[in-house]
């Protein structure tokens, strides 16, 4: 369905990692349409993640400068002649995973926006940047963002630009890739009505975890962290907060869950803390293994890449690509666990619906709506955990 594209600025602001702990705000061009697949996207909001911070606190190759973000909302503004699912004026989410648009004879890895893949085609959503050894436009998230493969990578939603509210609009942000992935956790852990939920970190992803839960008709679910503030959200919204910086979470879980836990999903990863918020790889799927009663379920969905050289692997040598898992108790137990990268197009659509039926609102996770301009401290914010989520708000 081809529809009278819009006339677009030359340049626009985008956010880029320039090195460790550095975002910076810059001029860069407006990308332009390169295949007849594409379609370009005036970005009325974009999110900070948690899994941006693995890039921001040097986890993944040195490949600085490149562009962070893969969570975006907003409206088509160009398509290309082979693009048939979205027209000119369409609100859409953009996934976090890019998907190459073709038939799959087999799986595939997902390859995901802003997580430092130098490509002609995936690069972040906060922005974009013209680098040299490619000689092309990266896709990107700022103002404008180009989607490759459009037809394959863009969610359509029952709203117009001119009708939309900021709740509504940060509820269906959150399909893209945090609701999803919260809510792919709790599938995964083979999750039934009815079943208790202990459900590890309270950052974007373990709120939104707690919140599926919930929303499918948990029992009882039990949110682990150690900042305070957040495990407020988590109780807010119905969940039972444990603070394993007090004492072990799962003699506190157990108090109340003598059998132990149906299911419990990993929201943290490689960056596990102990009681003594030192880092232990190791530690949650032990908690989970411990927490969860026989025959239940683990579902792993918290970041354990791990890239050996990398400035935060020199910085913090008890991180590894390799974690101890409790093999004994785990057989014993007959558990089941399912664990990796989550992909928001299996899921959204789905979710999406949720959020017009009106039975789902995310926007409780929001901290803070930021201008662009303010990003670099409110990734030092984010960083610090001074807020849950940062969103950043863009003209219309």
């Amino acid at each position: 369905m081809v529809s009278a594209n819009l006339t677009l600025p030359a340049t626009m602001r985008a956010l880029l990692l320039t090195g460790l702990y550095n975002v910076t705000v810059q001029d860069v061009t407006v990308p332009k349409l390169v295949s007849p697949t594409d379609a370009i996207v005036k970005l009325t909001t974009a999110g900070i993640c948690g899994s941006d911070l693995y890039a921001y606190r040097g986890f993944s190759p040195d490949q600085d400068p490149y562009v962070l973000g893969h969570e975006g909302i907003g409206y088509v503004v160009q398509t290309g002649s082979g693009v048939s699912t979205v027209s000119v004026g369409d609100y859409v989410v953009i996934p976090d995973n890019f998907h190459h648009g073709q038939l799959e004879m087999q799986p595939t890895f997902p390859v995901s926006y802003g997580g430092g893949v130098q490509s002609p085609d995936v690069s972040g959503l906060q922005g974009m940047d013209h680098l040299a050894e490619f000689g092309t436009a990266l896709t990107c998230k700022a103002e404008y963002a180009i989607v490759k493969a459009a037809d394959a990578n863009l969610f359509r939603l029952p709203i117009h630009r001119n009708e939309t509210t900021e709740t509504l609009e940060q509820s269906y942000l959150m399909t893209g890739d945090i609701f999803s992935t919260g809510w792919t956790a709790i599938t995964w852990s083979g999750f039934e009505p009815g079943d208790s939920v202990a459900v590890f970190g309270a950052g974007p992803v373990g709120l939104m975890a707690t919140y599926s839960a919930l929303l499918r008709g948990a029992s009882r679910v039990y949110t682990v962290d150690h900042v305070q503030e957040r495990l407020d959200v988590a109780k807010s919204i119905g969940a039972i907060p444990i603070n394993f910086a007090e004492s072990d979470p799962v003699t506190q879980i157990q108090k109340l869950e003598p059998s132990g836990v149906k299911r419990a999903v990993d929201c943290v990863g490689l960056e596990a803390l102990n009681s003594s918020l030192a880092f232990e790889p190791s530690i949650i799927v032990r908690q989970m293994v411990n927490v969860t009663g026989f025959e239940g379920g683990l579902g792993q969905v918290g970041v354990h890449a791990y890239t050996p050289g990398t400035q935060a692997a020199l910085d913090h040598p008890q991180l590894s690509a390799d974690i101890t898992f409790p093999a004994t108790s785990f057989w014993t137990k007959s558990l089941r666990l399912q664990a990796g990268i989550v992909q928001p197009y299996r899921i959204a659509p789905q979710l999406i619906n949720l959020i017009s039926s009106g039975v789902a609102n995310t926007s409780f996770i929001t901290t803070a709506m930021i201008n662009i301009e303010d990003a670099p401290e409110y990734y030092e914010r984010f960083n610090r955990t001074e807020e849950v989520k940062v969103l950043i708000s863009f003209s219309r």
